[in-house]
């Protein structure tokens, strides 16, 4: 073992530049992973530190004990509790002060016209709580509002929207009112919280514009006397609440705050981070793996010579394995202190580009240092082994050997086994997203492709690489030439090689596919179910927005240019004991203005007890015409609807239609998420658009927007999704493109005499470079087919495979400019990679270079 560890020392100490390229893709692979869990760590354990803070004065939170819970969302809707229960709760023993908390949503319109959030986190407006331990908030600068119109707002929000104490602008809620800032607060000692925006408003306006019906609360804020415990204080409000109302502690509710935050974003976004980790080091592994495979060909010789003077197979399989340690623990070590430089990045990173970032210290767990660490050893040694077994074979007889023939890319057993791959992958893939619809059968199938093109890679590589090479000969001559067989030299090299950017390619183009499926899926919903001219919406997606004024449908439909207007809110409740959203409209004029399909039923006579459901939600619930459905609100009341029509598509008109009348007695804060507008016959879209922006000025002035500018904005989220993928992904095609320069750099210093004798014989500087250039060229084109290919198969099966797991229909687009734009990056690539080698390569001294053993 010694020996072995001395021989790998030795080894390490002549050939560095050798493991360069290996150095960097663990330390890239280490750093982006260790910056992920560490990130995480910090904003979960400055989260609980924010609301820690936030709610340190409130010791109890009284609230109704019931919640539903609609499919897709991770936080129910309760109902709102009496406020006539705070006399109450102050008559109990322990309880030090009482405040209701009245909560809605609020959108402030910032200096500039525009709305100030609502792209995902919530825009909240509430009264203000005069008692200072009890408010979440806490008054850094001007008062608290006394009056009419008064409000408080978070410091970020003045930020964002360039407003100040004494400024006046209008807040919707979602009917607009006109509001003066009056004070600027913060939230657990941060300008606010994450991206969510608060405004505070005197008690009797949060009642007047964000309730139903005055004497309505969300929850009531607790605050004990001294020497009186949260448990205890809970225990005594409970003896006294009456049913359908709970308390919990004021941790308890921080907690519930902080998991909120955790589940809808913070676990999202570390997991995206996670598996583009996962990517990056798969890629990682091509590139470590091929560095190995060629330094061991290359000491072939070397190898056979320690095997004649009476080294063993296991010390030279060791002394491989001892050195790919050596670079793996080097590399991991370093690669953990770049991801805590990561972290601190996007520390700093964050709030400039508007995401508050809380602040405190980096939280660095054992966890979050020994996970990359050993991810890094493992994916370093696991990529080394089969050529440290492979060095180990060595027969002591090769030492005699010039050279030796790669001819593994002929493999007969190779291209049988790939073939074999390719039939089952092909085989599960269709039948979990055709036959009988599976997301598990399907990620199994795409697995099993991806396993298919890395074994047929070196089978592939000679027919794709003469293929693709043929051109060459004809436009670069013997330079081109001589690129095109030094890339057939070895198919597994070539393969390997090739087969780190084409996981690259595949992974953007396989997001590509499916972002362009997204934007076919929502042009084909609103082409297919609006048969408006134009929408009203506010520009915002996610949990965002304050919605539309109730209102604004009957302003529109008074204009003399149209013939329709009608507004979609939502409601929620409990159909036959399941959560589920509900649309809330006039029947009729949905019926006019969207494609609902066949309709068995007649939506003309909903009234206040009919309701209409979607043909597939009739078969789960096992509901027709004439049956009768229980819907539970969260009021607690639950009343029996006739169902009246069965229609056949629900994409925007929802699976449950009930009209306005029959959501009125359930209510709490009305708002409609769109209104579809069509024209009289005879009206322009340019004249009614114009008419329809004049009335919906005075509702907070949302957007107006024709069929085709919906159905983009409503598809705007895909861009900025593919966006952040790719960047993301510009790590593993660095990678990539590491390895190829590593490979071409390990290859020249392998061909030294070769290129010597080639200057000797008249080839130029140029002409060498060039060589080399085309060969990294070719090498990149193989990767990136291969990976489009694999990409935009991976990408049918997901949209297939969402299709069958969704009741929307979805469509499927190939996006031929995006596609193409992807191969040039990765030709691109291949070109930029080939810069350092090539320029190495033409440096060489003839002299020397023929006389290298």
């Amino acid at each position: 073992m010694n020996a072995s560890v001395r021989l790998s020392a030795s080894s390490l100490r002549a050939h560095k530049r050798r493991f360069a390229g290996t150095f960097l893709a663990v330390f890239l692979g280490v750093a982006f992973l260790a910056g992920t869990l560490v990130m995480g760590d910090t904003l979960r354990a400055s989260f609980d530190t924010m609301f820690g803070n936030a709610t340190s004065g409130t010791d109890a939170v009284v609230r109704s004990a019931d919640a539903i819970t609609t499919p897709g969302e991770s936080e129910g809707v309760r109902e709102p509790v009496a406020t006539d229960l705070v006399g109450t709760i102050e008559k109990v023993p322990g309880v030090a002060a009482a405040a209701p908390n009245i909560q809605g949503a609020g959108q402030l319109i910032g200096r500039n016209g525009d709305p100030i959030g609502g792209q995902g986190p919530p825009t909240l407006a509430g009264n203000w709580i005069t008692d200072p331990e009890l408010n979440a908030y806490r008054l850094a600068d001007g008062h608290a509002p006394r009056g009419p119109g008064e409000v408080v707002i978070d410091r970020g929000t003045a930020e964002r929207g360039d407003l100040k104490i004494g400024d006046t602008t209008t807040l919707r809620t979602p009917d607009p009112v006109k509001v003066t800032v009056v004070g600027l607060a913060t939230f657990g000692g941060e300008d606010g919280m994450a991206q969510v925006t608060f405004t505070g408003m005197t008690r009797a306006d949060a009642e007047k514009y964000l309730t139903a019906a005055p004497g309505e609360a969300a929850t009531i804020q607790v605050r004990a006397g001294p020497g009186v415990s949260q448990q205890e204080l809970v225990d005594e409000l409970t003896s006294v609440l009456p049913k359908g109302v709970e308390a919990i502690t004021g941790q308890e509710s921080a907690e519930e705050n902080t998991d909120m935050i955790s589940s809808q974003f913070l676990s999202v976004f570390t997991t995206l981070l996670l598996v583009f980790s996962g990517v990056a080091l798969l890629v990682a592994t091509f590139s470590i793996h091929n560095t190995f495979a060629i330094v061991v060909a290359q000491r072939t010789r070397e190898n056979a010579l320690l095997r004649a003077l009476g080294a063993s197979r296991r010390q030279v399989t060791v002394a491989t394995l001892v050195e790919a340690s050596a670079v793996a623990v080097i590399a991991s070590a370093a690669g953990l202190a770049g991801g805590i430089g990561i972290a601190a990045g996007l520390q700093a990173l964050f709030p400039a580009i508007g995401f508050p970032f809380p602040e405190g210290d980096l939280v660095i767990s054992g966890l979050s240092m020994a996970l990359p660490l050993a991810v890094g050893v493992v994916v370093c040694l696991g990529s080394a082994l089969l050529p440290a077994v492979r060095a180990g074979r060595t027969a002591p007889l090769a030492a005699l050997r010039e050279t030796a023939v790669d001819t593994s890319g002929a493999s007969r057993t190779r291209a049988v086994t790939g073939l074999a791959l390719i039939a089952l992958a092909l085989g599960v893939t269709l039948t979990g997203v055709l036959a009988s619809p599976s997301i598990w059968l399907a990620a199994t199938g795409a697995v099993l492709a991806l396993i298919a093109f890395v074994v047929l890679g070196p089978v592939a590589s000679t027919t794709a690489v003469r293929v693709l090479g043929g051109p060459l000969d004809r436009l670069r001559g013997v330079t081109g030439g001589l690129a095109r067989r030094n890339a057939l030299r070895s198919p597994k090299r070539t393969a390997a090689t090739a087969s780190a950017l084409m996981i690259g390619v595949a992974v953007v183009s396989l997001f590509t596919v499916f972002g362009a499926s997204l934007k076919a899926t929502m042009d084909q919903t609103v082409a297919r179910s609006f048969a408006g001219d134009v929408a009203i919406s506010t520009p915002s997606f996610g949990a965002g927005g304050s919605g539309l004024s109730p209102r604004l449908a009957d302003a529109v439909q008074r204009l003399p240019e149209v013939d329709t207007a009608v507004g979609l809110g939502r409601g929620v409740a409990e159909v036959d004991g399941k959560g589920r959203a509900l649309t809330v409209t006039d029947p009729v004029a949905l019926e006019r203005t969207f494609d609902l399909g066949e309709i068995r039923g007649s939506m003309n006579g909903l009234g206040a007890d009919g309701i209409a459901i979607t043909e597939n939600e009739a078969g789960k619930q096992h509901l027709k015409t004439g049956d009768k459905a229980r819907l539970t609100f969260t009021d607690g009341r639950t009343q029996t609807f006739t169902v009246r029509a069965v229609y056949g598509r629900s994409e925007l008109a929802g699976d449950y239609v009930i009209t306005r009348d029959a959501w009125a007695p359930h209510r709490t804060q009305d708002a409609d998420t769109l209104v579809a507008v069509s024209f009289k016959d005879g009206v322009g879209t340019d004249d009614g658009k114009a008419a329809v922006e004049k009335a919906a000025a005075q509702y907070g002035n949302p957007e107006v927007q024709t069929r085709d500018e919906y159905a983009q904005s409503a598809a705007g989220g895909i861009d900025m999704m593919l966006t952040l993928v790719y960047a993301l992904l510009a790590l593993a095609v660095l990678i990539a493109l590491l390895g190829i320069a590593n490979t071409l750099t390990l290859a020249i210093h392998e061909r030294t005499r070769e290129l010597g004798l080639l200057r000797a014989v008249g080839q130029t500087r140029s002409q060498l470079r060039a060589m080399v250039r085309w060969e990294s060229i070719l090498v990149a084109a193989f990767g990136t087919v291969g990976g489009l290919a694999l990409g935009a198969f991976l990408g049918w099966v997901l949209v297939e495979a969402s299709d069958g797991a969704s009741d929307s229909a979805f469509a499927f687009a190939m996006p031929p400019l995006q596609l193409t734009v992807v191969a040039l990056v990765g030709l691109t690539a291949g070109a930029l990679a080939g810069l350092r080698p090539a320029r190495r390569a033409a440096r060489l001294d003839v002299m020397r270079a023929i006389a290298t053993e």
